[in-house]
């Protein structure tokens, strides 16, 4: 294997670690927690879970150069959804539909293929939306993680690491 898809697969790696962390915070919330935000101007739990859950999914819309539409759509998809294992679930099918898009890609389409988002004025090569990706999802983990720390759930640092 050259050191291209070598890379993809530690990104690919990656993702999958902050999913299996968050489906693990996710499934610790109470239903009585869903409606809690940290401050006025954040969103609440549940938005929070919403939003993580569908980055795999609609990030991958947004690079596969869908309309904005089609990606608030996805991003919607599990609004109605307050079960966290349903919600974990769904985090895992919308990882495992990213990944096969991205394993579908070769070398050449990983370094060169752009596709611009509808927010964007110009495009964005597949291995960069990859990035982006994770980096989205951790930041988001974290948040939840932070949330439920401050709701006074018995967390440990090291639960985001395996």
């Amino acid at each position: 294997m050259n050191g291209v898809m070598e890379i993809r697969d530690h990104l690919l790696d990656e993702l999958e670690l902050s999913v299996r962390t968050s489906q693990a915070l996710i499934m610790r919330i109470k239903p009585e927690e869903w409606d809690w935000r940290p401050a006025e101007n954040m969103r609440s739990l549940l938005e929070l879970v919403h939003h993580l859950v569908a980055i795999p999914a609609s990030d991958l819309a947004i690079l596969q150069e869908k309309t904005q539409p089609e990606v608030e759509a996805v991003e919607n998809g599990a609004r109605d959804i307050t079960d966290p294992h349903a919600l974990s679930q769904r985090l895992r099918a919308n990882c495992d539909a990213l990944r096969q898009y991205i394993l579908s890609l070769d070398e050449d389409e990983l370094l060169h293929k752009a596709t611009k988002a509808f927010y964007l004025d110009h495009g964005t090569v597949q291995i960069r939306w990859l990035i982006e990706i994770v980096t989205h999802s951790f930041h988001h983990r974290s948040q939840l993680y932070n949330y439920l720390k401050q709701l006074g759930h018995e967390l440990s640092f090291f639960m985001l690491y395996g």
